[in-house]
């Protein structure tokens, strides 16, 4: 049940309740009522959505084709299991901070699943989540963010798993001096961000609809969904991610991934191609730390520009 129902039927009054002396009435109708405020809103919202690419476009159409070639990626490099390392460390931290069983654990199941994805065997899953619960070899991560600005002023989030502060932060002081960046004080880009519930869905044979994504989400209790090439980025809050993915799933829908990201309030438009290689080979540096887990950026490649450097990667 949707966010607007449940808000809909907290709201109507108790009361209301004692003209029925059997309480079937007061079901019935609140029953109706819901209903009639969940396709409300979410009638609602597919206009406001539609309103809003008519009127701007489609925003982040450069960053979501990099956000493709990102994940066509890391495809590439799991099966060669160049990021077994990334997957074992969110496992450890999954099963060190919600406890060792997937059942219960919904970071860790989550973080199980994309091992599987990535073609992790189930012996180096049992043994990263032997690590997180404190068996023999437990490694001691911590969770740390950094942040710098990278070509043109852009901003860049970094999430990492390290067992040591200072050698993770000179690897990124050195990877954003190259590409014409620095490392800079924490919160002086994290206020550009914020952390929400990202569901990727498949969409390769392009046989899903906008609309029909976009209604399902919303129901899950999703606040919003943007088209990513061969594929639908569903945003929600942190707290509704275990919802919104098994109301996906139970409609039907497949899912690529499921996880937090950080989602920029602004962009920096980068119109000029050699800028944005810079830009996007800080991303890659980054990205290719074994201590980092995440980079969240808020630049924006208009598609022309994106078109020329794809061509020559």
């Amino acid at each position: 049940m949707g966010r607007a129902v449940r808000d809909a039927l907290s709201a109507r009054p108790r009361a209301g309740a004692s003209f029925v002396p059997d309480g079937m009435g007061f079901r019935r109708e609140a029953a109706a009522v819901a209903s009639r405020v969940s396709i409300g809103a979410v009638c609602t919202r597919l206009q406001v959505r539609r309103d809003r690419i008519s009127r701007e476009g489609c925003a982040i159409s450069g960053h979501s084709k990099w956000a493709q070639i990102k994940r066509d990626k890391a495809k590439n490099d799991a099966a060669r299991g160049a990021s077994f390392t990334k997957l074992s460390r969110e496992i450890i931290v999954a099963a060190r901070m919600g406890g060792p069983d997937p059942a219960g654990n919904f970071r860790l199941r989550t973080a199980v699943e994309a091992a599987r994805k990535g073609g992790m065997p189930n012996d180096n899953i049992k043994r990263a989540i032997a690590k997180g619960g404190g068996g023999a070899g437990s490694d001691v991560l911590e969770e740390v963010i950094y942040e710098g600005y990278g070509p043109s002023g852009v901003a860049v989030l970094v999430r990492a798993y390290t067992d040591n502060r200072n050698r993770t932060a000179a690897d990124l002081r050195t990877a954003f001096g190259r590409a014409g960046g620095n490392l800079g004080e924490t919160g002086c880009v994290s206020y550009l961000f914020t952390e929400k519930g990202q569901i990727i869905l498949d969409n390769a044979e392009g046989s899903l609809a906008e609309d029909a994504v976009l209604e399902a989400a919303l129901e899950a209790g999703a606040d919003d969904v943007r088209p990513q090439g061969d594929s639908f980025e569903v945003l929600c809050e942190p707290a509704e991610l275990e919802a919104v993915e098994n109301g996906m799933v139970a409609k039907g829908f497949g899912l690529e991934s499921a996880g937090m990201a950080d989602i920029p309030s602004t962009t920096i438009a980068i119109g000029d191609p050699e800028t944005a290689r810079k830009v996007l080979r800080l991303i890659e540096r980054i990205d290719e730390l074994d201590d980092v887990q995440k980079v969240a950026s808020n630049f924006e490649i208009p598609d022309d520009v994106m078109a020329e450097i794809e061509a020559t990667l």
